[in-house]
């Protein structure tokens, strides 16, 4: 294990997004350890890849972040893995639409609690060990937090609390840690969606007249993390432009 590297905390980081996310840190020379909570077979699978390439520096960490229990555990494990904890990024995040009329308690629990609960109980459970580290948060919010979405309003919602969240830890744990948000456009489509024509009607709204690759947002937390020592409390948008068509 490399014992200059930071060793980060990336939860839900088995798929999409957040697996780019492990494997551009994990290049940089970083010791990562891959969240999940049912996605085992693609954890492992991934934690084996990194491991290959350079042993003991990859982890899976287990835990479903609706239930708060597990969170200080997780963070231990990091801990007690790498010997300290310098980054948090919290990506983990379910997407549903909820229309009005369909609300109900059990969408808001899920929603909120992955997308503004959880993160804000691992910054709890994390922060001492960010603190003695001079660490930081990276929180990935959505363009639509700002600007909503139709027949989203619980998720939009919870990505608003989260940028508010952000800014909020940044102000109150600085000048110990700094904390930011990444905020994804049209980078990769949802999973499961029976909307055919959405996708053409969401590039006609780029400026940039193309979908972003995972590896944007990557970079971006990369930046965020190694080499943006006086940025905190900001909220950065990977949209090729989409937040000024609104």
């Amino acid at each position: 294990m490399n014992a200059s590297a930071k060793s980060i905390l990336i939860t839900g980081g088995a798929r999409r997004i957040g697996r780019q996310i492990a494997l551009t840190l994990h290049a940089a020379g970083h010791n990562i350890a891959v969240h999940y909570r049912s996605s085992a077979a693609d954890a492992h699978g991934l934690i084996e890849a990194l491991n290959a390439t350079r042993p003991d520096s990859a982890i899976a960490v287990q835990g479903d972040l609706l239930d708060l229990s597990c969170i200080p555990g997780m963070i231990e494990q990091c801990v007690t893995e790498f010997g300290h904890l310098d980054v948090v990024i919290n990506n983990a995040s379910t997407f549903y639409p909820t229309p009005i009329e369909l609300i109900e308690d059990d969408f808001w629990g899920d929603l909120v609690g992955s997308n503004l609960k959880a993160p804000a109980f691992i910054a709890k459970a994390a922060v001492k060990h960010l603190r003695k580290r001079q660490g930081s948060i990276v929180n990935l919010v959505d363009i639509h937090a700002r600007h909503p979405m139709a027949n989203h309003p619980i998720y939009c919602s919870a990505k608003a609390g989260l940028e508010m969240l952000t800014k909020s830890l940044a102000r109150d744990l600085a000048p110990d840690i700094r904390v930011n948000a990444v905020a994804p456009g049209a980078i990769l489509w949802p999973e499961h969606s029976s909307l055919e024509a959405a996708p053409k009607e969401v590039l006609e709204k780029i400026p940039m007249q193309r979908m972003g690759q995972p590896e944007d947002v990557a970079k971006l937390v990369q930046f965020l993390i190694d080499d943006a020592d006086y940025i905190t409390g900001q909220v950065i948008a990977v949209d090729g432009g989409r937040s000024v068509m609104f």
